[in-house]
């Protein structure tokens, strides 16, 4: 690293310049061995993302745009100033950035544990995560939402939560990553348009999907989608009851109104669950995914009522949940809500 590099930012209409620490393409070459396959963490939305050892021994993660992605330089600085302003321990910290010849590269704090999704969707890396560490996950995810949409100096919404995009470090502690689509928000604001729609479709809301509206709500909605891969360790995408032939928010709602929750849970949680926790997480994450967005609870009502007796009101139909047909679901249109 040789200096800090000055990026000029406009928020909500008001420009101004951040100071980012700036890595040398040398620097990066040198830590990643000329970004050696055998370095390469992952994929992430818009390149690979490799893990890299600096001469004084840290490591890092670096993630690489692809010269053919999408995300322009304009979605890059996105990321970089939203995530050099987000102060928190649930949030991955940048710690830097390149813009040289044709590269341009993010450096993260390096977490070691890697995503969510490579132990909930694994059945043998599963059972290292009991429902204390679920549960432990659950909240924390919650309060980096929260700090997002409330307790930032910018309101934002991420646009793109699911679990891939939830990094654990060495405590399992989760980080909330991947911001390069993330949006700020205005405080007047219920809807926000968008012409393009970006981000994983089964984990975005509906109203954003299809009407190309999101708001803080969106987020919500993909949170409860979490909550429900978290305890059952079945993925969105692809998940159809075998018996029922609902998807996994289906499946859930139909557990709900038959009163059988516990058989949502992952089979290797075996005795390690506080059943009140449980049912919490199962009822908070039906609120979540309601069809119409002023249903859903805000992320600051959530962690309050996290673990919490307080009864909870009866949530309503979930949207996504018909049973299965050629276009993967029957949708139930929100524009009514």
């Amino acid at each position: 690293m040789e200096n800090n590099v000055m990026i000029d930012q406009n928020i909500e209409g008001q420009s101004e310049d951040m100071e980012v620490p700036f890595f040398t393409l040398a620097t990066i070459i040198i830590a990643t061995n000329n970004f050696s396959s055998y370095n390469k963490l992952g994929e992430g939305s818009f390149g690979l993302v490799y893990k890299g050892t600096l001469i004084d021994g840290k490591e890092i993660a670096i993630k690489r745009l692809s010269q053919k992605s999408g995300q322009g330089f304009s979605e890059f600085k996105n990321e970089v100033i939203l995530i050099a302003k987000l102060q928190h321990r649930n949030h991955v910290k940048l710690l830097g950035c390149c813009i040289q010849q044709e590269e341009k590269l993010l450096i993260y704090e390096y977490m070691p544990n890697k995503g969510l999704d490579s132990f909930i969707f694994d059945q043998t890396k599963n059972k290292l995560l009991d429902w204390s560490k679920r549960f432990n996950i659950i909240c924390g995810i919650a309060r980096g939402l929260q700090y997002l949409h409330q307790d930032s100096r910018l309101r934002i919404i991420h646009r793109d939560l699911k679990a891939s995009n939830v990094l654990l470090n060495s405590h399992m502690s989760p980080k909330i990553s991947d911001f390069g689509i993330a949006r700020t928000f205005g405080g007047d604001q219920s809807d926000k348009n968008t012409k393009r729609v970006v981000g994983t479709y089964g984990c975005m809301a509906p109203k954003y999907a299809f009407d190309k509206l999101f708001s803080i709500k969106s987020d919500v909605f993909s949170f409860g989608i979490l909550l429900l891969e978290i305890k059952s360790g079945k993925k969105r995408i692809g998940f159809y009851h075998p018996n029922n032939k609902h998807n996994l928010i289906g499946h859930a709602w139909i557990s709900w109104n038959e009163g059988r929750l516990l058989e949502l849970l992952d089979e290797c949680l075996g005795e390690s669950c506080t059943i009140s926790e449980v049912l919490c997480c199962i009822h908070l994450s039906l609120l979540c995914v309601q069809q119409c967005p002023k249903d859903r609870p805000s992320i600051s009502y959530v962690v309050v009522m996290l673990g919490n007796e307080s009864a909870l009101p009866q949530p309503k139909q979930p949207s996504f949940f018909l049973e299965k047909d050629s276009n993967e679901g029957q949708f139930l249109t929100s524009k009514h809500c």
